[in-house]
């Protein structure tokens, strides 16, 4: 492996400086695609969908677990997959292995569930094993073919008004590679971030950004932001502002 060029800082400043401003330009094209997303026509489910689960029968309206969006991953652990009956698919591991705490995305009144078509105490015995805590229900019905995942892994987005589900987006193949932040979770959601800044449809949730944020274990429903850290995180901001102009 051959080296490239050695320089000066100030040299490898100016390098890093124009490789920002396509840094950046990225991450405005992923909000605005983002923005797009929540513009999305809703599709009706009109199915009557059933899954196994750790306690029992359950709809795919149970599912969101009274939250008001649900994302649906298809993992494949079952007879036939590589690492059967040990071990899930080698992708949907790794995809396991990445996805962050989530009490952040309850916060934000979003559910991520894993959907698989081994029996529950297979898929108990699994999540014991590799340590993961996701919710993760079994399939036994169509879902996985009339949602694009029979043959292939994915994640659905749905939304739920009352008791009427709509699907929202879908995000597969090498879409999936992002997956597993709370952000990435969020960005393909219907109401998104629900933050101030996001170009959403009128009357869609929105608060501030960061003041929502808490420790994962100290998150209560409908709470204020603690003002100790609206404090702190605007005085960050502010700095960060000036700084960068």
């Amino acid at each position: 492996m051959s080296t490239r060029p050695i320089v000066s800082r100030l040299e490898w400043e100016a390098a890093r400086e124009q490789l920002l401003v396509k840094e950046k330009a990225i991450i405005r094209a992923r909000d605005a695609l983002a923005a797009e997303r929540r513009r999305m026509p809703w599709l009706a489910v009109e199915k009557a969908y059933v899954f196994d689960g750790p306690r029992g029968r359950a709809s795919l309206l149970d599912l969101f677990e009274g939250r008001r969006q649900l994302i649906v991953y298809r993992a494949f652990f079952e007879p036939g997959v590589h690492g059967w009956p040990e071990h899930a698919c080698i992708g949907c591991s790794l995809g396991a292995d990445q996805v962050g705490h989530l009490a952040h995305l309850n916060a934000r009144d979003t559910t991520l569930v894993y959907a698989s078509r081994a029996p529950q105490a297979d898929i108990a015995r699994l999540k014991a094993r590799m340590e993961w805590d996701i919710p993760w229900y079994t399939i036994t019905d169509s879902f996985d073919a009339d949602f694009g995942v029979d043959q292939w892994h994915g994640h659905n987005a749905f939304i739920r008004d009352s008791e009427r589900v709509f699907r929202t987006y879908f995000i597969n193949s090498r879409g999936d590679e992002a997956m597993g932040t709370l952000w990435s979770y969020l960005d393909m959601t219907a109401l998104g971030r629900q933050e101030e800044w996001e170009k959403s449809p009128e009357g869609y949730p929105q608060s501030r950004p960061y003041k929502w944020w808490n420790w994962h274990d100290s998150y209560v429903p409908d709470a204020a932001p603690d003002p100790k850290w609206v404090k702190v995180s605007d005085a960050g901001e502010a700095a960060f502002r000036k700084r960068d102009g």
